[in-house]
């Protein structure tokens, strides 16, 4: 048995403190709102972020971040990417060095392009820093439904452990070397799914969904594989099986953000009808900006981008994209 504390009390934190509790590990649930940790102890289930998923008794709900983080054998990063590297500069001087930390979010962060690892690793130098990621939503993980992930970390030991810890029966887990392809596969793959949720916003069909499926995660890879990430990461569960069920489940909240904005609405409306917090919507200008740094071209991204930020017509974007220069499909695959 281990004791974890998941930081962050949002759907995918409750369901992976439920994950753990039902592996018989000692689990600790801390939110920095204090208004949700008497929700959650009062309650047992957070009615916003995952209604109809009980939280065990035997989860204790910590208010304090230093009686969470305290003893523990691993700490869970489940706070939205926008606060991650808050709530890491928080835990400066209180975790041991060595201390492993597996984050779960998934984002680029827009003022220095790190991914979530690298921001943790850069406010906590001397920790272990490693990655959870796949197609797992919380409303089904949190169920008990069969779901498989992968989890990457700098040696193969850390790695090995944290698969023990989170797998069982309805949770598979593979391990990998490539902690940034993982991180980049799950971030980036949130701004595909808006862009796929802006097209059933304007009532296009399963066709437009592949095509943005294969392209997206074409830009995805050649990205990543750019920055180091490693090709077959990509063809995986961050790469291709996230984002496949990020775009087609309506659990998703990056879709149902874009399904609004194809419906006419403005960021900031579909955002505040969502009512969570939509991950694309933070790292489309980071996207942007790693691939213009990388020099990769990334069309969908770049009409993402300017249909949040830059008022630019749905409508017109996809005709923008379907209306441009005739190309090859795949520079590797040409004529002798």
């Amino acid at each position: 048995m281990a004791a974890i504390s998941i930081l962050g009390a949002g759907g995918w934190g409750i369901a992976i403190a439920v994950l753990l509790n039902n592996n018989g590990h000692d689990v600790t649930l801390w939110s920095a709102l204090e208004r949700e940790t008497d929700m959650l102890r009062n309650d047992r289930e957070n009615k916003v972020s995952l209604p109809g998923i009980r939280i065990s008794e035997n989860i204790k709900i910590e208010s304090d971040l230093e009686n969470a983080v305290k003893d523990k054998d691993i700490l869970v990063m489940a706070v939205a990417s926008s606060y991650t590297r808050q709530t890491a500069a928080r835990l400066k001087g209180i975790v041991k060095k060595g201390q492993i930390i597996v984050n779960v979010a998934k984002g680029v962060e827009e003022s220095t392009l790190y991914t979530l690892t690298e921001v943790i690793k850069d406010e906590l130098p001397e920790t272990n820093v490693a990655v959870l990621s796949g197609p797992s939503h919380a409303e089904e993980v949190g169920r008990g439904l069969p779901t498989t992930c992968v989890t990457g970390a700098e040696d193969r030991k850390t790695a090995e452990y944290i698969q023990n810890i989170f797998m069982s029966d309805c949770f598979r887990v593979y391990i990998s070397s490539d902690v940034l392809g993982i991180e980049l596969g799950g971030s980036l793959k949130n701004v595909i799914a808006l862009a796929a949720g802006i097209a059933d916003g304007l009532g296009y069909g399963d066709n437009t969904k592949a095509a943005l499926i294969t392209r997206g995660i074409y830009e995805i890879t050649n990205l990543g594989v750019k920055m180091g990430g490693k090709f077959e990461t990509f063809c995986g569960l961050t790469g291709i099986g996230d984002l496949i069920v990020t775009c087609a489940s309506m659990h998703s909240r990056n879709r149902r953000a874009g399904i609004l904005l194809g419906k006419g609405y403005s960021m900031e409306e579909a955002m505040k009808e969502v009512n969570m917090v939509v991950e694309g919507v933070y790292s489309a200008k980071a996207a942007l900006a790693l691939s213009k740094k990388y020099g990769v071209e990334m069309p969908i991204i770049q009409k993402v981008n300017e249909i949040l930020f830059d008022g630019l017509d749905a409508k017109t974007a996809v005709n923008e994209l379907m209306l441009r220069d005739r190309t090859i499909e795949s520079p590797a695959v040409l004529w002798d």
